[in-house]
């Protein structure tokens, strides 16, 4: 807006209903508010009196629909007036938080859980590795320093937009919150999933960026290498070719020469002006420009930090901070319940236990629900025991969330054993009557692929959680497919039917051949 000043009463109502569409409507609960720019985007300014009369009724507007109201960045015009761009997010007691996921990526080595390290805790690196050993899982890959298997981290925002992690925001003391702390005192978390950057475990990788159904995507790039290296663009073509946005950040800037770093982020621009307009973040204003654009997937930001001195990190924070959702569940809240589960476990006296992301309708406990297809294609009936969000006990978990449910057959003398369920399974509604295919028809492009593909070319295809051998059985209107070709082409699953929808996006990489298409 222009100004919030001399508002009367039916204004003031008319600019809080416009706020709350907005804020929960549109922004799932969270929204950025311009004040002294006009309807045309032109950056006019205030008068201190102004500013400060309008930022006041703006945080009444908050109030009124039980949201925080904090200013995110503030600027001069030419002629000293003040802009402000202000943060309006639902207070916790209001809403379920907000969750945004983002899967790390980029070369081994390239210091991505040692980022999430200090991001999720606080506490510095002493550059030898401290940080990353609260990320990593397993005995192998702290004696190693490379991660194997898909690590999930959080980091939850307060509505005034303080990291809720960090025990002192000022000296970010180290210290460990449970995930239950974390989450009940945050209205924005942020769920990281670490991927491993060794190409000997692309597959695990590409399971975690199709399986996760990732927001974003943070790519890591060490400035010490002088240039783009290793899996980098590997892991940049599977990112476009599934179309989710992402941001890169440039690590040990402390320890890189001038001469390398330099290399390493003009090397970045040029790969990255293929496809997008990269943009070195250098301070708030241009994280905001780069919160505003990014989810449009036109913009790609580029940070630069240092996990040993701290250079650059608040920058990466205050971006996290005001990001927002790229997709908006709301429409599907009053679906068909569905999820995509991504893991199972066996729990001592609770049994087995299912996860996965809710992509439609709600799932409350005692549903009873549909768990399939199993190796036959059939749908077996389950109830859900209980629920959990982020490691913290729910009676429902919303559309958009992740969550994990504890599971048991509906029928007498049944039982859901862990050996029955697998990733690429789903969770759902009896009324969704699903059904479990052996052949689907796929639009797919050959983004690389040395010589040609045939029929009977059998590729590991993943499709959100399934990841399964399928083979080419027709091709419509070709016999063979070479790099750039795109062809209608029907897969059949090699070992069992899977549930596949209509318009979620595949990709195949086996050997040299990589390809994405749409169902």
């Amino acid at each position: 807006k222009r100004q919030l000043v001399g508002v009367t009463p039916d204004r003031f109502e008319e600019l809080v209903t416009q706020l709350k569409w907005r804020t929960f409507a549109e922004g799932d609960g969270e929204a950025l508010y311009e004040l002294g720019v006009g309807d045309d985007g032109e950056a006019h300014g205030l008068d201190d009196s102004a500013f400060t009369e309008s930022i006041e009724t703006l945080r009444k507007m908050a109030s009124a629909i039980d949201c925080d109201c904090s200013v995110a960045h503030e600027r001069r015009t030419r002629d000293g007036k003040r802009c402000a761009t202000c943060l309006i997010r639902a207070k916790t007691s209001a809403r379920q938080h907000k969750e945004i996921r983002i899967t790390t990526l980029g070369n081994v080595d390239s210091g991505k859980s040692t980022m999430l390290g200090v991001l999720t805790r606080g506490g510095l690196d002493n550059g030898r590795g401290l940080a990353r050993g609260g990320v990593f899982r397993h005995k192998h890959e702290l004696e190693s320093g490379r991660t194997s298997a898909i690590s999930q981290q959080i980091i939850g925002f307060a509505p005034d937009g303080s990291v809720v992690n960090y025990h002192n925001p000022e000296v970010r003391e180290t210290h460990q919150l449970t995930w239950t702390q974390i989450v009940s005192a945050s209205s924005k978390v942020i769920h990281f999933s670490d991927l491993a950057g060794h190409e000997r475990y692309l597959r695990t990788t590409m399971h975690g960026i199709a399986g996760v159904q990732p927001d974003f995507g943070m790519m890591c790039v060490d400035a010490n290498r002088g240039g783009i290296v290793g899996m980098t663009k590997e892991h940049l073509s599977i990112m476009l070719g599934l179309k989710v946005p992402f941001f890169v950040v440039v690590t040990k800037i402390d320890m890189a020469a001038a001469e390398n770093r330099n290399a390493t982020i003009d090397a970045l621009k040029k790969l990255l002006k293929k496809n997008k307009t990269p943009l070195l973040v250098k301070d708030e204003r241009d994280v905001m420009t780069s919160v505003q654009n990014v989810a449009g997937g036109v913009i790609t930001p580029i940070f630069q930090v240092s996990c040993v001195t701290g250079e650059g990190l608040d920058l990466v924070r205050t971006f996290l901070n005001h990001l927002p959702s790229r997709r908006s569940f709301a429409p599907l809240a009053g679906n068909e319940a569905l999820v995509h589960l991504d893991d199972s476990f066996a729990v001592p006296g609770i049994g087995t236990v299912v996860a996965g992301l809710v992509v439609s309708g709600t799932i409350e406990t005692k549903d009873e629900l549909l768990l399939g297809p199993n190796g036959n294609g059939e749908f077996i009936p389950v109830a859900i025991k209980s629920s959990m969000n982020k490691r913290v006990p729910v009676d429902r978990v919303t559309c958009g969330s992740s969550g994990s449910w504890a599971l048991k057959a509906r029928k007498a003398g049944q039982h859901v054993h862990k050996d029955d369920v697998r990733k690429g399974m789903i969770l759902c509604a009896p009324s969704l009557n699903p059904r479990a295919c052996w052949q689907f028809q796929a639009e797919v492009v050959i983004l690389s692929h040395p010589t040609t593909l045939k029929l009977g070319y059998a590729p590991i295809l993943h499709c959100l959680t399934v990841r399964q051998c399928a083979r080419i059985v027709k091709m419509e209107g070709k016999d063979v497919l070479r790099m750039g070709d795109r062809a209608l082409v029907t897969f059949e699953w090699n070992h069992r039917p899977e549930f596949v929808k209509v318009g979620t996006r595949v990709i195949f990489r086996e050997g040299r051949t990589k390809g994405v298409g749409v169902v």
